[in-house]
Parts: structure tokens; sequence; C-alpha cells
């Protein structure tokens, strides 16, 4: 099936809401008429908690994209400020803090990253770092100007809060609590300095962005916009963006573009059209054409192969995606003696893997293996696949089934490749 590629053509917030990305919203009508008089300007930030962000970060990226190809600019916060206090929204006790170099660290690499997902070219969206203007703050100014708008009750309501001061004897540190002031004086700040008027963000961060309305409506008089994407949940309530082994990040190194591909191309038939919208660009009638097609043929898995390789080209590149598909189809088409030592270095990462060292090899049986990587529950058992022609080392059928290994049956040097069946696959790699 070919599906095109075209612009949208709705109204940003018919847009947003048709593809479920609208939790909660100020002043829908009000917003609607602030984007339909001019280009407007509207931010998400990204707090440096680790070297890269992951899958649950798409969805807030991908909405500043849609911004950006309405027409409006967008911008990229990266909070190498707040990244060094902690946002206590989400979480039940608190974070460890972070030494400052590494902070820094981490903003640089995630700077990298979201460079990928917008245009940055003129003016057409903006990357800045609140490190630059918190750094200049100091403390009695911040409390005198900035702290005494904010009521000590209506920072106790908020959820992240609440929630803490129930659950632990430690409740919550100052340094915490002062992380929602912190986040509204972000908003004022990017509000002075770049005209930007709208803040995007999770639901957790409903009341940081309420925070942030509040404290310029009182500051300046000026009007903003605030607007929550809601939580990615899978339908049968497992927790979306991590696999059996990890979270799916979205730098390489962490999770390569192959284990990208093979996280979205799992995705349920329940799953998969909601994913289409919220994580492609494909418009209604595609994903209505790739809805029928799952209902009618859900074999053949269309909408998923479509969502994994669109999602796959947006973080890591349409090369990527294409080798990501090629090493899919060796596998699927038994064919993993094809791959390049590097396609087959990503493929072994996305699959349950035992580590050898090279001696162990010796005088070891494929019955001995199969029992030893969990493929089988007994050398009974394992007897028994092999007679079945059930097993196949590096995408051979087995012989006999208690014929020693060497490293010369393995690919590279490094990888035996056990595939029990049509799908179960296990990696023995060898040091």
């Amino acid at each position: 099936m070919s599906v095109s590629r075209t612009e949208p053509t709705l109204d940003l917030l018919d847009d947003l809401r048709w593809r479920g990305l609208i939790a909660d919203v100020t002043k829908e009508t009000e917003l609607r008429a602030h984007l339909a008089e001019g280009r407007r300007t509207a931010y998400v930030g990204f707090d440096p908690t680790a070297d890269s962000l992951h899958v649950g970060s798409l969805l807030p990226l991908l909405v500043l994209r849609r911004v950006q190809r309405a027409g409006h600019r967008p911008i990229v916060l990266i909070g190498g400020g707040t990244g060094l206090i902690g946002d206590p929204s989400g979480k039940l006790g608190e974070r460890s803090l972070n030494p400052e170099a590494q902070v820094a660290e981490w903003a640089g690499r995630l700077r990298e990253q979201v460079e990928r997902f917008l245009d940055f070219s003129g003016d057409a969206a903006l990357l800045v770092d609140n490190y630059d203007w918190l750094r200049e703050l100091s403390v009695i100014p911040f409390l005198r100007d900035v702290g005494k708008h904010f009521s000590l009750g209506s920072m106790l309501a908020k959820e992240s809060v609440r929630s803490r001061m129930g659950r632990s004897e430690e409740g919550i540190s100052y340094t915490e609590f002062s992380y929602q002031a912190l986040q509204a004086y972000d908003f004022m700040a990017l509000l002075e300095r770049h005209d930007c008027t709208i803040q995007l963000g999770g639901t957790d961060q409903w009341g940081n962005i309420t925070a942030g309305i509040d404290l310029i409506r009182r500051v300046t008089g000026h009007g903003a916009y605030g607007l929550t994407m809601p939580l990615v949940t899978k339908a049968d309530g497992s927790k979306f963006g991590k696999t059996e082994t990890d979270t799916v990040w979205l730098d390489e190194r962490k999770t390569s573009p192959y284990e990208m591909y093979q996280f979205w191309l799992n995705t349920t038939d329940e799953d998969a059209v909601p994913f289409l919208k919220q994580f492609t660009f494909l418009d209604r009638r595609e994903i209505g054409e790739l809805q029928a097609a799952t209902a009618s043929s859900p074999e053949k898995r269309e909408a998923q192969r479509v969502l994994a390789h669109d999602v796959t080209a947006l973080v890591h590149g349409e090369a990527k995606a294409r080798e990501a598909e090629e090493i899919s189809r060796a596998f699927f088409e038994g064919r993993v003696e094809s791959l390049t030592e590097h396609q087959l270095t990503q493929a072994c990462r996305a699959m349950p893997t035992t580590e050898l060292q090279g001696h162990e090899l010796a005088g070891l049986s494929m019955v001995d293996l199969l029992t030893r990587v969990g493929l089988a529950e007994s050398k009974k058992r394992a007897r028994e696949l092999v007679a079945d022609g059930a097993i196949y080392l590096n995408g051979q059928k087995i012989g006999p089934a208690d014929v020693s290994l060497s490293r010369d049956q393995s690919l590279f040097g490094r990888f035996l490749v056990i595939r029990r069946g049509r799908r179960t696959y296990h990696a023995a790699t060898l040091g």
C-alpha cells in the first residue's frame, strides 16, 4: 500500500483534538482567536535529567512541529537551570541533584537531539536554555518581584506537591517546592524576550503552566495560554515507551534505529491507529485507509509498518529507517546471514541475548546451548525441537542435536543467532 505525504489542512486546534493531543487547554475560544490573528510563539521545556530524550518526549516535540507547520514559531527550552533543581511533577520522592557539569553536558546532548525535529533557519524556531537567565537571578529581588505573587495555599494545592506531602515522611524539599515558581518565571522571561504567549506540556505540567499564566497576568497584565497533551497509554494498560529490557531512547547509541523500528512495529492493532494520529503527519484520509487495511487484513500489519517507518525516519532519518526495514525483512525471511556486522549488531541488541566466553563453546552441543539460553526447559525438550526441525542457527536449520559448536559457526566470529519456530529469537554473543 502506498501512502502519500501531504501537508495538514485543518485548523491547528482542530487537528490536535482529532489526533487526541489535547488534554486541557486554557480559554480555548480565546486561544483559537489568538492563533487566528497572526503568527504566534509557543514553547515546550525539557529538563536534562538524562543524556537523552526518550519516546515519551516525542509527543511534545512533534506537537511543536505541528505548531510550526501551521505557520507559528516554536521554542524548545532546554532546562539547564531548572534541571539543577528537579521537577517534582509525577515523582513520588525527591530527585537526586546532579552535578552542574553533568547537567550542562546533558543539556548539550538534548540540544543536538531536538534540532532534527524543527526548522531552525532564520527565526523559524528558537532553541534556548533557561540557565542563561536563571543564573542571573538574585535571591532578594526574586522573592520581592516574583515570589510575592505566589500564594502558599495555591502552591500547596498543586497535585505534584499535595501527593508528595501525603506519601512521604520527607514530604517535599523547599528546593523542589520552588520549581513551579522558576518554571512560571521561564514563561514570563520568554514572553518578554521572544513574545511567547503559549506553553505546551504533558498533563503533569498543568499546575506549572497555569502558575506561569497567572504570574504573567499579575506582573505584566498580558494574556497567555496553556495546552497540555495526554499521557500516552497502551490499550492493554501497559506502560508506553518501555521494551522488555529498557527505555526506548532517541539517542541511537542507547536505542538503535532497528530497536526503535521494532518498538513501533510491535504495536497492537488496537494502538496502531491512535499512534498513527499522534506520532505521524499522515492526514485523515491516509490514516483512514490504514485503519481500513488493518480491519480487513490485520495479518499484513500495514498500519504498524507505516508507523514504524515514519517514526524511525523522524527520529533517525530516512536512510536508517530503510536499513531497519531491511534488517526486519531479513529476519522475517530467514536471511540472517545476509546482514552486515553493523546490522546484525543492531538486531542482536533488540532480542534476548546471552553472552558466552569463547572457551565455553568447547564441547557445548546445540542441546546444551538451547537449555543454556532458555529456549528449551530441558535437554529432552531441546532434542525434540531439533528433531522436529524447529531450530535454526544463523538462518540454517540445524542437524544432529549433539554436534559440538565452534566459533567457526558464528557470524563475524561473534554471533550465534538461534531461532525457535518462526518468530522466537535469541542471540548468543561470543566474548
